[in-house]
């Protein structure tokens, strides 16, 4: 009997779960990823670069980054001196330097310069974790390996009600079981979009959310 109530809840909060997800595919349609790449490897490496660092503030660096490296090929060959010249205004540049320039060794070794489509391998980088991993596969080859956990999406998860944890990897986990597949690549743009909209950290603007109804507010 217990674990037959405990199916009925499960079920219907993944349902409120997806109403409120469509809610935010309607409202955010054009919701995407805000870190500016024109091939994978440009998004591998902005990626990288966005660890404790701002879209924004990497948006303004790679241009002139994919000049003088366009590709695996001229990175794994860089100056870690120059490298650094070019990631200066980045957080933690010196270290994301030589990062880059070892992943992009690897990438030269073990897979002929092409950024590898499979969690396993990307892993495997220098400088690449499961949220990067996540991004990369989800965002430059439409493979949903999972669901992107930054700060936006764990905030709004656990004040949503939609997780009772802060642990991104148990969020993850949560979110894969909760929300359909389809939705998994999409899913923290919409929450990063509406975060930074409507639902913000230290003051978020519940009368103007078309979530209010739905959400315990927990967390504010």
């Amino acid at each position: 009997m217990a674990k037959a109530k405990q199916g009925v809840r499960a079920q219907a909060k993944a349902k409120s779960i997806l109403s409120s997800v469509q809610l935010l595919s309607h409202y955010y349609p054009d919701a995407h990823c805000a870190l500016i790449h024109k091939n994978p490897f440009e998004l591998l490496v902005a990626t990288i670069l966005s660890a404790q660092c701002t879209d924004d503030r990497v948006n303004l660096v790679t241009p002139e980054l994919f000049k003088v490296y366009p590709d695996a090929k001229s990175m794994a060959k860089a100056d870690v001196l120059k490298l650094e010249k070019l990631l200066s205004s980045i957080n933690f540049y010196k270290n994301k330097a030589k990062n880059l320039k070892s992943c992009a060794e690897l990438l030269v070794k073990d897979h002929g310069g092409q950024v590898p489509q499979d969690l396993e391998s990307l892993v495997q980088l220098a400088g690449v974790g499961r949220k990067t991993a996540n991004v990369v596969l989800g965002n430059a080859f439409g493979i949903p390996s999972g669901v992107v956990v930054d700060t936006h999406v764990a905030r709004l998860s656990f004040r949503l009600g939609w997780v009772v944890t802060q642990n991104p990897v148990l969020i993850e986990q949560k979110l894969c079981e909760l929300v359909p597949e389809k939705y998994w690549i999409v899913l923290p743009h919409y929450l990063i979009t509406h975060g930074r909209a409507i639902c913000k950290a230290r003051k978020p603007a519940c009368s103007h959310c078309f979530l209010e109804e739905t959400c315990p507010k927990k967390g504010v």
